[in-house]
């Protein structure tokens, strides 16, 4: 006859060695936000540090803690508990998010079908904010969240308001205050009151970076600013984000730099060009490397192998496969002339 161990676990101090629960859990999983979820007999529960259980062994499944909350299931269906065990949600639902921004997501199967879902939104509290209703919805980011509905897309608050009229092919996360929104294949921006800033009358767009969007229409690379105007003319073969108030532009295979107010405070002479870092920029040209600076002066002309970004008020250059500093006036204070 064989003989099996059955093994139970509980919790200790480390260092006293001090018991804190005894040995009577199949399962102990690992703390999150202090509170450490266990399992007996199949069943799922919650203790604290203390050892103390907060919920009993109850819930056919639970999910850690999260913002404060915590996911449970029971027969079938999930709720949410708080850190006291208390349920803000009896389960209830078919599915549910995590809270995000102090709101999670929550859905009801719809009667004709097992994939097919109504979304919604609980607040901390239990509240809906929003009833089920929606074909899918994302998290809140920036106080606002997509929904869908029938195909078309827009936004809600954080009061369930949607604040535009759902119209859209698409709709992206806000960023910088500003979402990019998709109509008929053109593209535009809405702001958080949902007003179009730009209607969607161009080709492509990206998210906001420093106050500044680039825009595409016909091949063609521009900005717009915050009200939505063109701070350049829609004239480059590419152009990539402002960076430290500073964005690099490209045209006829040439690269140089803009600022804010759409002038070139380089002429457009490059092979290629890396944004600004801690108040310089890497260019290349006819392949030697050097920096410039935010009034667009060679501080070092292009004459180098390769050189490395400032770390401490100075960047290494390498020359013939030996490497040296130069510091922000350009002098080099070591030649090159150190080997790896």
């Amino acid at each position: 006859m064989s003989i099996g161990v059955y093994y139970k676990y509980g919790l200790y101090e480390e260092g006293t060695g001090k018991k804190l629960t005894s040995a009577k859990y199949d399962e102990v999983f690992g703390f999150v936000e202090g509170f450490a979820k266990v399992e007996l007999n199949g069943r799922y529960g919650f203790i604290d540090k203390t050892g103390k259980e907060i919920v009993s062994p109850k819930y056919d499944y639970a999910r850690e803690f999260k913002e404060g909350f915590a996911q449970v299931e029971l027969k079938g269906k999930w709720g949410f508990i708080d850190k006291t065990g208390k349920k803000i949600v009896s389960p209830k639902y078919d599915y549910v998010y995590d809270f995000k921004e102090g709101f999670a997501r929550v859905a009801l199967k719809r009667n004709w079908g097992f994939i097919d879902k109504e979304w919604g939104f609980i607040d901390k509290t239990g509240k809906e904010i929003v009833s089920p209703q929606y074909d899918d919805v994302d998290e809140f980011k920036e106080g606002f969240a997509r929904v869908e509905l029938k195909g078309r897309h827009g936004f809600i608050d954080k009061t369930g308001k949607e604040i535009t009229p759902l119209k859209y092919d698409h709709v992206y996360d806000f960023k910088e205050g500003f979402a990019r929104v998709e109509l008929n294949g053109m593209c535009g921006f809405i702001d958080k009151t949902g007003k179009e800033i730009v209607p969607p009358k161009y080709d492509d767009v990206y998210d906001f970076e420093e106050g500044f969007a680039q825009v595409e229409l016909n091949g063609r690379h521009g900005f717009i600013d915050e009200t939505g105007k063109e701070i350049t003319p829609l004239k480059y073969d590419d152009v990539d984000d402002f960076k430290e108030g500073f964005a690099i532009v490209k045209l006829d295979k040439r690269y140089g730099f803009i600022d804010k107010t759409g002038k070139e405070i380089t002429q457009l002479k490059y092979n290629d060009a890396k944004g600004f870092k801690k108040g310089f920029a890497k260019v290349e040209l006819n392949g030697r490397h050097g920096f410039i600076d935010k009034t667009g002066k060679e501080i070092v002309e292009p004459k180098y192998d390769y050189v490395y970004d400032f770390e401490e008020g100075f960047a290494k250059v390498e020359l013939n496969g030996k490497h040296g500093f130069v510091d922000k006036t350009g002098k080099e204070v070591i030649p090159p002339v150190l080997k790896n």
